[in-house]
């Protein structure tokens, strides 16, 4: 393995989405994670793809003192553990961070759940839905006079679970170099997700979102920040705040000296969105996105996970690799003096060679 954390041991509690995601980017940035799988997933391990690349696994039976003990042995050599049991659950199982204190102080203990380790909720279910529900990101998501709607699940699992849980690993390894301790780590995806919503927060707090779901300027409530369909039935996405880039968007569509409503003046906002959706319609996604080609206005081709690959400029940067026959996307950021290895696919091993290993 290559990357910034080559010689990094993490091990991995098999789980669901946001525990396999912040590992699969520790893998990526070289770490060395070893997953341990249950006897029996029953659905509690992420299928194979890129949540499961980069990693060596072991099948233990963490209710039996000899699984346990296996678990315990890796851990004396670990810097990382990561685990996303309820909250208790490692404890009664006899692997909780007292106990891995004791037999490596030097453990960053890892905790990924929704709710947190403490509160009313901590010990109820959730998926990412409810998390951002409670944190308040869910609210502004959706259109006009209609319900609150999730964007998938990228924003409580994903980017308030699994990449806080990243950062929250690095900060304690960090620390760790100037004190030698290591620490509890507590990632809670309602909180990630909070976090997530700082600039809404900054914003309610100036009178700068001061309208219903779907009316602000970037909930697509601005004509000049919103998607449209083409001629083809594809979509491109618009994101001309700028006056500069505005002025772009105009020339591009031939409306530059059109008499249309002011930019911000939100009384014309139905009109400006009347006439850019007319517009968008007389031609296909593709041919819009070569009208605007090395434009500044912000106009871009709505791509579906499938076409993503092979955009030249996605292409140009390798963003995605091919791992095990597909593409996957490649590890990032990018690093000058210690780039990570193209990711490999999960490989199973037994304790006994990994601690030979390590």
């Amino acid at each position: 393995m290559s990357g910034p954390l080559d010689g990094i041991r993490v091990v991995e509690l098999a789980g669901l989405a946001p525990g396999p995601f912040g590992c699969m980017i520790l893998a990526d940035l070289g770490a060395d994670v070893v997953r341990i799988d249950r006897p029996t997933p029953g659905g509690l391990v992420s299928p194979p793809g890129p949540l499961d690349r980069g990693r060596r696994t072991v099948t233990l039976d963490l209710k039996t003192s000899a699984g346990v003990a296996g678990l315990l042995r890796l851990i004396s050599r670990a810097d990382v553990l990561v685990e996303g049991y309820r909250p208790g659950v490692a404890e009664r199982l006899g692997f909780g961070p007292e106990t891995c204190e004791k037999i490596n102080p030097r453990l960053v203990y890892a905790r990924i759940t929704g709710w947190g380790q403490d509160g009313p909720m901590a010990d109820r279910a959730g998926h990412d839905i409810d998390y951002i529900a409670l944190s308040g990101l869910l609210e502004p998501l959706g259109r006009a006079g209609e319900r609150p709607h999730a964007p998938l699940n990228v924003l409580g699992d994903f980017a308030g679970g699994g990449m806080l849980l990243v950062i929250g690993v690095l900060g304690a390894l960090l620390e760790r170099a100037r004190s030698g301790r290591g620490q509890v780590v507590d990632a809670a995806m309602v909180d990630g997700s909070a976090l997530l919503s700082a600039f809404l927060h900054g914003m309610l707090a100036n009178g700068l979102w001061a309208h219903p779901r779907g009316e602000n300027t970037l909930d697509g409530g601005a004509p000049f920040y919103d998607t449209y369909r083409t001629k083809d039935l594809g979509f491109v996405a618009v994101g001309a705040l700028e006056p500069a880039f505005y002025a772009a968007l105009l020339d591009g569509l031939g409306l530059a000296g059109a008499d249309l409503p002011a930019q911000y003046d939100r009384d014309g906002w139905p009109e400006l969105r009347k006439r850019f959706t007319e517009r968008f319609a007389e031609r296909t996604r593709d041919e819009w996105a070569a009208t605007f080609a090395g434009s500044d206005a912000c106009v871009a081709p709505v791509l579906s996970p499938a076409e993503a690959p092979d955009h030249p400029h996605n292409r140009a940067r390798a963003a995605f690799v091919e791992v095990d026959g597909a593409p996957q996307p490649a590890p990032a950021p990018r690093f000058g003096r210690t780039p990570p290895d193209v990711p490999r696919p999960a490989a199973g091993t037994t304790v006994d060679q990994i601690l030979t290993s390590w």
